[in-house]
């Protein structure tokens, strides 16, 4: 996942990119071989953190100044000083988006939040100044690169996007609109990070959980076990815990998080956002977030989301059919099954008929040799090293600090904020902290996790969402080199964004590779080959099911944006799921999952992106798929062509160029048909 920061859609560029470090940087660059400090910033106190907002407000203020003052001719200066300007304001952003997620101290979260909202009202004001926009209207594009002005089309869209060319009161509007949406978000995320349940459970009843997880979760005075609604907690529970009354708390608790708060806040959410899109001329919210997606228009997503709906609709009926039959071993008499039970059956089915056993996996996947397998496999992969930074500023003990280098020449700094703790974001996330720019800034960027601590072992699924996360980090990294921070790092059209991600969660999946890092946490011995292939031949089942649930997770989200406010969500949610039955389901009576969505903030109507990025991501496989999975010599070409480009060019146009022709349908549908 990879979080939308609102206030920089005003300024066109993408989210998760920060501030700077205290002291606040001044606008010019520094130099190449000064390492990234964007994480002293985070780790300050609340003081420091406004004053640096503060300094990045004021230095920017006065570069537009500059560049409205500037008199023709002065095209380059015209340019430089905007991307400077609106570069240090994405900075701060980040850093605050980040802070404000991750950081142990309530009042620096608290000012993080404060300086988000003064950026807001900020960009809006600067998205809706004719004076700018008629200057950068006026730069000569054709005088400068085909990336110069591809930047410039992008930039001057973003504008008339803000309502630029509006009136007056129009314009005053849709600044107050895009203030209130950076609180509203912030609002439906914290409750949601803020609110982590617990079920209690008696060890009789946690029958069936691998000894490592009962060991670490000894029962207190009464001789209950505290769950939490956390997924080092959830997902164990759900697969393995015999007992369905307590997989059914644990799934209820789960579902309603965030409720009651957020019902006031999604509705204010989608009004807003309706209203907004209306005032810039849009049918709906819908429609204005799909106009810069490769996608291009709400319909098209609709299309797209029908056409994985009849994709999937034969094999998630099989992989039902499947669950219920297993399920009517234990009670004959079943006629369907319930939502707790789907991870739990779905486990045995794979364990009885396929000879899986999930659990036979975990020994092979302690935390601490799994990270270092993701970083060894996309070190050779890429031709990069780590170096591990122990000096480095840092918001937690539990944040590790890495430089990433190609030979001698520093690409790029990353911290590793990976386990759960209060406070904390809840789910995980690649943050963006420094937008790169050549020979000028080096990029910066933090995962954020819940997994389980050095020692302790992880799930398979778990190492997939590493894989799939750290796709971002070097996505930030390798594309953050293009001249201009508005099309440096991860600023590709936002329905790309999650391809890297997607691919790179291929590799956990090859023997191979599996084989260079997974080894049993007592024994040390590899992993072995018939596991992997039995992991392999069960994975196959369930892959309907849970498609299917990821385009159903897409109607919701597009079909919450298309329309006008009003509407009962939990009635729409309804309806969605009816239509996309049978999969796992999200909701029953009693529960709320639409207000534990957090998608809906940071992805609004385009969680279908999941699933775009999928089926480009299993066409680019098909390249790999050729050779060894940890053969370099694909994954160099990758990595020039499509991930270092970052947004100087249109993502479609990057892909077409690596695969020679067109992404097409064809290897998601193959994927989905078996073969």
């Amino acid at each position: 996942m990879r979080p939308l920061v609102p206030f920089l859609a005003a300024l066109g560029l993408s989210c998760a990119t920060t501030p700077t470090p205290s002291p606040a940087p001044d606008m010019t660059a520094p130099k190449l071989t000064q390492a990234p400090r964007a994480a002293s910033l985070i780790s300050s106190n609340a003081a420091d953190f406004t004053k640096a907002c503060d300094e990045v407000l004021h230095r920017a203020k006065a570069a537009i100044a500059e560049l409205k003052a500037l008199p023709p001719g002065s095209d380059a200066k015209k340019l430089a000083l905007y991307d400077d300007a609106t570069t240090a304001l994405s900075n701060m952003g980040a850093r605050s988006g980040l802070a404000r997620e991750v950081q142990p101290d309530a009042a620096v979260r608290e000012a993080a939040e404060a300086c988000e909202q003064r950026l807001e009202a900020y960009a809006v004001e600067l998205a809706q100044d004719r004076g700018v926009y008629d200057a950068l209207s006026r730069v000569d594009a054709q005088a400068f690169d085909a990336v110069t002005g591809f930047w410039l089309f992008k930039t001057l869209r973003e504008f008339r996007r803000a309502g630029v060319d509006r009136d007056d009161a129009t314009r005053a509007r849709v600044k107050a609109l895009n203030e209130d949406l950076v609180k509203v978000g912030q609002a439906f995320g914290r409750n949601i990070r803020d609110d982590v349940r617990t079920v209690f459970a008696t060890p009789a009843e946690l029958e069936g959980l691998p000894a490592d997880w009962l060991e670490a979760h000894p029962p207190n005075g009464q001789g209950q076990v505290a769950v939490t609604t956390n997924t080092p907690d959830y997902l164990p529970v759900m697969l393995y815990a015999k007992s369905g009354k307590v997989r059914e708390a644990l799934w209820r608790a789960y579902r309603n998080r965030a409720y009651p708060a957020n019902e006031a806040v999604l509705k204010d959410l989608l009004t807003r956002r309706y209203e907004l899109a209306k005032l810039l001329g849009y049918d709906s919210w819908a429609a204005y977030a799909t106009e810069t997606k490769m996608v291009k228009t709400a319909q098209a997503a609709a299309d797209f989301i029908t056409q994985g709906e009849k994709a999937t609709r034969a094999r998630a009926e099989a992989d039902m059919a499947l669950l219920l039959e297993r399920k009517k071993k234990d009670a004959p008499n079943a006629t369907s099954v319930e939502p707790w039970e789907h991870q739990f059956y779905e486990d045995r089915v794979k364990a009885e008929k396929f000879g899986f056993d999930s659990q036979a996996m975990r020994p092979y996947f302690e935390y601490g040799r799994v990270k270092q397998g993701v970083m060894d496999v996309t070190a050779k992969l890429f031709g990069v090293r780590y170096v591990r930074v122990t000096d480095a500023a840092v918001w937690h003990p539990d944040v590790e600090t890495f430089d990433l280098y190609e030979g001698e020449a520093l690409l790029g700094r990353i911290h590793l904020d990976m386990h759960p703790r209060d406070g904390k974001y809840k789910h995980a996330a690649e943050f963006g902290m420094t937008v790169g720019r050549a020979s000028r800034e080096l990029p910066e960027a933090s995962l954020v996790c819940n997994f389980p601590r050095p020692g302790d072992l992880m799930q398979h699924s778990e190492v997939e969402t590493f894989f799939h996360e750290f796709g971002h980090l070097l996505h930030e990294i390798f594309a953050g080199r293009q001249a201009w921070g508005g099309i440096s790092g991860i600023r590709t059209e936002w329905d790309f964004v999650e391809v890297p991600s997607m691919l790179l969660q291929e590799w956990p999946l090859d023997g191979e590779v599996l084989s260079s890092f997974a080894r049993h946490h007592q024994s040390n011995q590899p992993m072995p080959a018939s596991l992997v292939q039995q992991m392999k031949t069960a994975r196959e089942f369930g892959i309907g099911l849970d498609t299917r649930r990821q385009f159903f997770l897409s109607a919701v989200s597009l079909s919450f944006h298309d329309r006008a406010p009003g509407f009962d969500p939990v009635a729409q949610l309804k309806a969605e799921q009816q239509r996309f039955l049978p999969f796992r389901r999200e909701w029953v009576d009693g529960t709320h999952f639409e207000l534990g969505f957090g998608h809906l903030d940071g992805y609004s109507a385009a969680y279908y992106t999941y699933q775009w990025s999928t089926v480009i991501a299993k066409d680019l496989l098909t390249r790999f798929k050729a050779k060894s999975m940890l053969d370099g010599s694909v994954a160099t070409e990758y990595r020039r062509t499509v991930l270092e480009p970052g947004g100087s060019q249109e993502a479609g146009a990057l892909v077409e160029k690596f695969l020679g022709r067109p992404y097409a349908f064809n290897a998601f549908q193959a994927w989905l048909d078996g073969k």
